[in-house]
Parts: C-alpha cells; structure tokens; sequence
C-alpha cells in the first residue's frame, strides 16, 4: 500500500472510531438530545456546528437581532445535507433543545410563537 493511500485509510479509520465513540456517549448519556442525535446518526463535529449554530441565535434573539425560520433551517441543511428539505427535522431539533432548557429561546422565537402559543 502506497503511503497517501496508508494515510487515507488512517484517516477513515480515525474517523469511525470518532464516530463510534461519540455514539457510545449519545447512548450512555441518553438525554433527548443525545437520542435525536443518534436516531438521525449525527456525527461529531456536526453536533458541535448545531450547537454553535443554536448558541449564536440565541445570541441573536437575547440582543433583538431579526433572526427567521428559513434562514435557520437553511444553516442546519449545510450542516446535516441529509436533512435537506425536512423543515419538521429543523423544528424537532430546537424543540428537542428547548425541553432541555438549552437555547429556549430559538424554538420560542422561530417555531413556538406560531404553532404553541408558548
């Protein structure tokens, strides 16, 4: 095996084993987020970017900053380009973090004002 093709499949195995390990947390953690997280296998560095993602409309909407659905659910289809299209998979993530009173405030502002009367 020719060296770039050794340091490939080290990378790809690296990468597995991360993507293993962080399953394994999502289940001995087992919140609903953790759950979510699995059930739709969310990688790693994904979960990070929706939880920067989250933490900077949360932000937004604290400083009154016009923030809109459509935006949001854009930033999470470039995030997870699986979920493309699935406006429900966008709303049930920030519910998911709303419940865990983490960044209520997004599913209030973007979702709950027109759906829930919250």
């Amino acid at each position: 095996m020719k060296q770039g093709a050794m340091e490939k499949r080290i990378a790809e195995l690296e990468e597995t084993v991360d993507y293993l390990l962080f399953r394994q947390e999502l289940l001995f953690s087992n919140t609903s987020i953790d759950r979510v997280l699995y059930e739709y296998g969310i990688k790693r560095d994904q979960y990070d970017r929706i939880i920067t993602l989250m933490t900077d409309y949360e932000e937004s909407i604290v400083e009154r900053k016009p923030v809109n659905h459509y935006a949001f659910e854009q930033s999470i289809y470039h995030i997870i380009p699986e979920q493309a299209g699935n406006h429900q998979f966008a709303e049930y993530l920030t519910r998911v973090f709303w419940e865990n009173d983490c960044c209520q405030n997004v599913f209030k502002e973007l979702y709950a004002m027109e759906l829930y009367s919250l």
